[in-house]
């Protein structure tokens, strides 16, 4: 097969995960109920509507409140969801580039929020003088799609969007499902399983 696209996910393939740390932060700030959401991989209604765009940050931040009866300020909030994200590898970062440099067009599709989004972009992208921008072609997210995988329209999406070709294109994400629905559509596909597995193709 000939690769000229790959689409990389966000969590579990370029930036660490930490759902502990996560935990922990929710309960330091006592919002135990939903720290007990995290624990449990609970798809409960507010992560989703964050994911999809349904809800906007201060609304997360209300829900949090309401849902777990504390009185966390909106930033306390925010600090404590984002402790589930980690780092991204100045190794990645790298690839990324090199990638880039061999030809490779290069393009994000992650399920996300503004939230971690806004984190991810200012605080682990960054890499010498490059930016999130600078490693990708494009960057398609979820709350601003008002789309989420595995939904088959969001990989159509950005296949129209970019103007690639499906049997061109490799797909690298964490999930089998997702994979499995890129699969569907022509695309390659890479279950990355363990954090660094894509590094070795």
């Amino acid at each position: 097969m000939t690769i000229k696209n790959i689409i990389f996910d966000l969590g579990g393939v370029l930036v660490g995960l930490d759902s502990e740390r996560c935990i922990d932060a929710f309960k330091k700030i006592g919002a135990y109920k939903v720290a007990d959401y995290v624990e449990g991989h609970r798809t409960e209604d507010l992560f989703y509507d964050t994911e999809v765009g349904n809800i906007s940050q201060h609304d997360f931040c209300n829900e949090v409140r309401r849902i777990s009866e504390c009185s966390a300020r909106d930033e306390d909030i925010v600090w404590a969801w984002n402790q589930l994200l980690t780092i991204i590898p100045d190794e990645k970062k790298r690839r990324l580039l090199e990638l880039h440099d061999k030809g490779f067009r290069l393009f994000l599709l992650s399920n996300t929020n503004e939230m971690h989004w806004t984190y991810c972009a200012e605080e682990l992208f960054p890499y010498k003088h490059w930016i999130a921008e600078d490693y990708f072609e494009g960057i398609y997210l979820s709350y601003e799609l008002h789309k989420i995988k595995p939904q088959e329209d969001i990989f159509r999406t950005v296949l129209a969007d970019a103007g690639i070709k499906a049997e061109e294109t490799l797909f690298i994400d964490d999930s089998k499902e997702n994979c499995d629905a890129a699969h569907a559509l022509g695309i390659h596909t890479f279950v990355n399983e363990d954090f660094d597995d894509w590094l070795k193709l």
